[in-house]
């Protein structure tokens, strides 16, 4: 009997369905546009953009310009591409415009998608962001799809780490900038360490598409993005920590998978104290529970983390004496990227590689506010639904399931389950052989490293030829995917998401042309293409009849997306195709959730060995288990924007101030502010209101006025005066400050001190915010134990991050007071030692900002070894050797930049 909501959807159809229906209007609209812009001439459909930027600025809106944008993006697409969308193409570039998220499966032709939308929103000249998974996608995207964009008179940029400043400044300037998620991320917090506007790379953000969205926006949230600068070394204490991990047993800590937490018992803390004692690393006389003993404990704790929770060639590999973590959802390296707290350095020391010094944090986002900074944010990727919920409550988009073009004919098979590992795998080879004995192509998954390793070694007893795609495999990885397809092909794949590739049944033409035109440069290339064609219809004709690309996964993702993602390699465009699960009790989420349940049922049955379960209800339960997973893993990343809700809110009264600061000419009025407001405070706090006379202490006052506000005034003889209160104090003391800050504006220039006024600002601001962020880590970490004493710890984090805050932008005033009350005009020896000083402190944040978590160096330091094209003479520490050019003249130095944002900001 069906239920209430499914007869509802039977008569009404489903939210989704009339989402697709009510597009069917425009789309009509669109196609009757066809034939009209077919007659255009080239240059017809570039003035085409002209026309439409010029409504635009008439005031005519986006939405009246889609139908005729749309066609004529189309038509630009198949002169230069040959690619003429389908209707269910223009349908996802709608839905994108419109500020959601369109799932499409792989292989409907999501690169071409974007195309749409993002030629509609850079006509408003704001600037269009397209954000692929990796580097090699974003250039092969904004190559490809550039030609589509340059036929409509626009231009293309793409970003990308180590990119010269000038190439990267004019990516951004261009209509459509296509860039990673971490680049695009980086350039925004390096722009807000810059000390002038033109420095800066990002012009805003007003609208980005991000392709695999899921990818980007759900599994690379859970941590945020940090540029750090080295602080001391600690090597030797991780190295003898290690080495006293190995002597503890499972009786002295608990590990919890599922929590993906390992802890000490009380008896590992006995048995640890003692070593540590031994060892001498510990004082005799502290204990563990000392406060004196935090650092350690800290310590301790991520050693064991490192030998109980990180697996080499699942987690990370080691390469060239470096510890490179492992995308657990692509199984991608991410060379540079670094786990924070000091847990890295634990895993470095257990692999015996040169440990690399702790960093501390000197900018850091996190993914969900950096996007969450758009004006209108949209994303693609063929699997979205299962987190839709995610999608609409942090990032407020909506999931629309865009209809394939053709119907999906692909057979997926329900789970088989085996007892043990060693029968799943029997079973996996066996089925290989069966399939690769028709010649059918063979995708199967792994979720490891070293378990694809295994199959590998597995198959090549068996004399299967095959090809493994991994981590260590990676710069092969579009010829792999593009070979995969190929009649009797069998690849073995770790994590296929976001590859960006199409698997096609007979392999890809167009890599088969590249290959056969590289190995003979002197062949035609029109007579290639022909014959390669004809060996490849023939080739994809045997495929289908195999039975087309068999996806077979050895294991299921914690995540269903992931599983969802590897199937749906199969059955693109309509092709045939079957996909497969093999599991065994000892995978492990099987394991994990519940396992031993299942072992009794099928024990119960009577099971022989080498049988396996297959039902439906199997796949239920382990969907139930996946979700379970997913719903804590969403709790994690909504706990983790939570708190940086907080730091949210705060960096961008920081960062707003920082731009306001720089696009200012002259500071002299909000330095004056501060001034003023460090005066009363110290009124405040040496004559405090309703006190006699005879209560203030006016020595102290007098003390204060030296140090903090440079003057030396008889402040102890005024108050002594009959009839003088705090009110007429802090008037002479005011007067008394303007005076001598007029005086040095008189000594250095008007020019130069407006300059020293926002170096000052922007240098002391920058300073604060760092050690903010280093107290507020620390709150983080403590914050927690407040919900023993049934206090919220997000509540107390809040509170205390407010108080920090106000207490920072107060000490700010101070500090900022203080160097303009002490800064005067320099002897030339003190000058060359002051630009000495910086040098050394620019090139230092330089370097920070430029390396920071594998983003490449992207900015030219402006102190190094003497450049080639320096001018002659210069020389680097001698400022009378580098001539006198203009605050706007290219920089003697022959680094190409102007003289005030190279040496002649030191000077």
């Amino acid at each position: 009997m069906l239920g209430f909501s499914s007869i509802a959807k039977k008569v009404f159809g489903t939210p989704n369905d009339r989402k697709i229906k009510a597009t069917r209007p425009l789309i009509e609209k669109i196609n009757a546009l066809e034939p009209e812009f077919e007659k255009l001439s080239d240059d017809g459909l570039k003035e085409k953009t002209a026309e439409f930027k010029q409504r635009l600025s008439d005031g005519e809106d986006l939405d009246a310009l889609l139908p005729e944008a749309f066609a004529n993006c189309r038509e630009a697409a198949r002169r230069t591409l040959g690619l003429r969308a389908f209707d269910v193409q223009l349908m996802g570039g709608l839905f994108l415009h419109q500020g959601n998220i369109s799932e499409m499966k792989t292989g409907e032709g999501k690169t071409l998608v974007a195309t749409f939308p993002a030629y509609l929103n850079a006509l408003s000249g704001k600037g269009v962001h397209i954000v692929t998974v990796n580097d090699y996608l974003a250039k092969r995207d904004a190559e490809w799809m550039g030609r589509v964009y340059g036929a409509l008179g626009l231009e293309t940029g793409v970003v990308y780490p180590g990119q010269a400043e000038a190439e990267k400044k004019a990516a951004y300037a261009a209509d459509i900038t296509y860039a990673t998620n971490n680049e695009l991320g980086f350039d925004y917090l390096r722009d807000n360490m810059k000390s002038s506007l033109d420095e800066m790379f990002q012009r805003g953000h007003n609208f980005a598409i991000v392709d695999e969205v899921d990818s980007i926006l759900i599994d690379e949230a859970r941590t945020p993005l940090i540029i750090s600068g080295p602080s001391d070394d600690r090597s030797d204490l991780y190295s003898s920590i290690d080495n006293l991990i190995p002597k503890l047993t499972e009786d002295h800590f608990v590990l919890d998978e599922k929590q993906r937490t390992v802890t000490f018992t009380d008896e590992g803390n006995e048995e640890l104290e003692q070593i540590l004692h031994e060892q001498g690393i510990l004082p005799e006389e502290q204990s563990l529970y000392d406060p004196e003993s935090t650092t350690i404990v800290h310590h301790v704790n991520n050693g064991l983390k490192a030998h109980k929770m990180f697996t080499r060639d699942k987690d990370y590999i080691v390469r060239d004496g470096q510890v490179v973590l492992i995308d657990e959802f692509t199984g991608r390296m991410m060379p540079g990227r670094r786990l924070s707290d000091g847990l890295h350095q634990a895993i470095e020391a257990k692999e015996g590689v040169e440990i690399q010094p702790e960093n501390v944090t000197l900018a850091q986002v996190t993914f969900q506010n950096y996007f969450r900074l758009y004006n209108k944010l949209s994303g693609m990727t063929g699997t979205a639904l299962t987190e839709a919920e995610e999608f609409a409550e942090i990032y407020g988009l909506g999931v629309v399931e865009v209809p394939t073009n053709r119907p999906i004919a692909r057979v997926d098979d329900d789970d088989a389950v085996y007892r043990t590992g060693k029968e799943k795998l029997d079973a996996v080879v066996e089925t290989i052989q069966e399939a690769h004995a028709k010649g059918q192509p063979i995708l199967v998954g792994t979720t490891s490293i070293e378990k694809s390793e295994m199959l590998s070694d597995l198959l090549t007893k068996a004399g299967v030829e095959h090809n493994v795609l991994n981590a260590r495999q990676h710069e092969k990885e579009a010829q792999i995917v593009a070979d995969a397809g190929k009649l009797g092909a069998v690849t073995i794949a770790t994590n296929m998401a976001g590859r960006g590739t199409d698997i096609q049944l007979g392999g890809n033409v167009d890599m088969k042309v590249q290959e056969a035109l590289d190995a003979d440069p002197d062949a035609d290339p029109k007579e290639t293409r022909d014959r390669i064609e004809a060996e490849h219809a023939d080739e994809n004709t045997k495929v289908i009849e195999a039975g087309g690309l068999f996806v077979l996964a050895t294991e299921r993702h914690e995540s269903r997306r992931i599983d969802n993602q590897l199937r749906g390699r199969s059955g693109r465009q309509g092709d045939p195709g079957r996909s497969a699960f093999f599991l065994s009790l000892e995978d492990d989420l099987m394991r994990i959730f519940g396992s031993e349940r299942l072992d009794k049922v099928l024990s119960g049955l009577g099971m022989k060995e080498g049988e396996a379960i297959v039902h439906p209800w199997v796949n239920k339960s382990l969907e139930r288990a996946q979700a379970k997973v997913e719903g804590r893993n969403f709790d994690i990343r909504k706990q983790l924007l939570k708190f940086d809700d907080v730091m949210n809110d705060q960096r961008k009264v920081i960062f707003s101030q920082r731009r306001e600061i720089m696009e200012a000419d002259d500071l002299s009025e909000i330095v004056a502010d501060m001034r003023s407001q460090v005066i009363d405070d110290l009124i405040e706090q040496y004559m405090p209101p309703k006190t006699y006379a005879d209560q203030w202490d006016t020595e102290g006052l007098h003390a204060a006025c030296v140090e903090k506000l440079g003057v030396d005034v008889p402040v102890v003889d005024w108050a002594a005066e009959e009839g003088v209160d705090d009110d007429a104090i802090a008037e002479r003391l005011e007067d008394a400050t303007e005076k001598m800050m007029a005086e040095k504006a008189e000594a250095f220039g008007p020019d130069t001190m407006r300059q020293i006024e926002k170096q000052v600002l922007l240098q002391t601001i920058d300073g604060k915010w760092r050690e903010h962020l280093l107290t507020l880590e620390h709150l983080r970490s403590v914050v927690g134990f407040r919900g023993y004493a049934q206090r919220d710890p997000l509540n107390e984090y809040k509170t205390e991050a407010f108080q920090l805050f106000e207490g920072m932008l107060d000490s700010l005033r101070e500090d900022v007071t203080q160097k303009l009350a002490q800064v005067r005009p320099m002897t030339e020896a003190e000058q060359q030692e002051l630009i000495k000083q910086m040098q050394a402190q620019q090139a230092e944040l330089d370097k920070a900002a430029e390396l920071a978590q594998a983003s490449g160096p992207d900015e030219t330091a402006g102190t190094g070894p003497a450049n080639p094209d320096a001018a002659e003479g210069f020389i680097e520490d001698d400022p009378s050797t580098w001539g006198n050019p203009g605050r706007n003249e290219l920089c003697p130095c022959g680094s190409g930049k102007k003289f005030k944002h190279c040496h002649g900001r030191l000077y």
